[in-house]
């Protein structure tokens, strides 16, 4: 009769040690020693209830692009700068991967690491797919209202991590660019009578960046007078992307939002900041001379 009670000690312990990897707490963590925060830690509006684990794939010889998937507890990973070089800035940063998976490594991590590196606070946001299996209720409503969760997060903890609340944008690519294009025009001031404080939080950007977004953020796009200013690249050898580029930057000067295009000549979709060799290498560059531009970068 005593190893059957062994046997229940073990698997408690077990449990215990392993609880991360299921159910609510098994949110999928790709960096180590990064701050994961969950935009609902109680369960994500239309996930409530869901015990599945998501599951993040490092890169490979094969597949040089770490992604993770399914995404079923939304979440940010902080990345912040030296305090030194601080400049009071924030993006909410999204990448891409077809509404199916997030290439979270050089679309999310990598850009984080390099807007650090000019004295941008960066949160990669870990959004829900339209594209996931089972899960029909998951929508592209349901991943921008994830991406407006994190802005209202973020700003309401601005004093937490050194950030202007009057300066915090979104950044999206491919996928993650159409749905920060959709979030940078359904944004809100808050509910003042909501119960939960985060939502009585402002969700609009203050500014936005959209690059090789996808073709569905183009689609009956209606841009209000009030939008933050945008900025655009790509290039003409991912062909389908730029005319979405161009289709969203003629939308923003039809409304007489402040407006930048980049559309170099070559370089695949989802460059990211892989290219070295290219002129598009240097649109992060521009990006930057962008952002000083419109007095997003400077000294806090």
């Amino acid at each position: 009769m005593k190893y059957p009670r062994l046997l229940v000690i073990v698997a408690f312990t077990f449990a215990l040690l392993f609880a991360p990897a299921f159910g609510q707490t098994g949110l999928a963590q790709p960096w180590p020693g990064v701050e994961q925060i969950q935009l609902w830690p109680q369960g994500a509006p239309g996930s409530e209830g869901v015990t599945a684990a998501e599951h993040y794939s490092a890169p490979t010889a094969r597949s040089p692009h770490g992604h993770l998937n399914p995404v079923h507890y939304p979440s940010i990973f902080v990345f912040l700068p030296p305090k030194e070089i601080a400049t009071g800035a924030a993006v909410m940063v999204c990448p891409g991967g077809g509404d199916n998976t997030l290439t979270v490594d050089h679309e999310g991590r990598d850009i984080a690491l390099w807007l650090n590196k000019i004295g941008v606070a960066a949160f990669v946001v870990k959004y829900r797919l339209a594209k996931t299996p089972n899960f029909p209720t998951y929508t592209h409503d349901t991943s921008m209202g994830d991406v407006l969760r994190a802005v209202r997060l973020v700003r309401s903890r601005a004093a937490d991590w050194n950030v202007d609340p009057k300066r915090i944008g979104i950044m999206g690519f491919s996928a993650g660019g159409a749905v920060c294009a959709n979030a940078g025009v359904h944004y809100d001031a808050g509910k003042a009578d909501a119960t939960d404080p985060i939502e009585r939080v402002s969700s609009r950007p203050d500014f936005q960046v959209l690059v090789y977004p996808g073709a569905a953020a183009a689609d009956n796009f209606v841009v209000p007078k009030d939008a933050p200013p945008v900025f655009l690249a790509g290039t003409t050898e991912d062909a389908p992307h730029a005319e979405s580029a161009a289709k969203l930057y003629l939308a923003f000067l039809a409304a007489k939002i402040p407006a930048e295009l980049h559309i170099y000549n070559t370089g695949a979709h989802g460059f990211a900041l892989e290219i070295k060799d290219l002129p598009v290498s240097s649109w992060n560059d521009r990006l930057k001379e962008w952002l000083v531009d419109i007095k997003m970068l400077g000294k806090k």
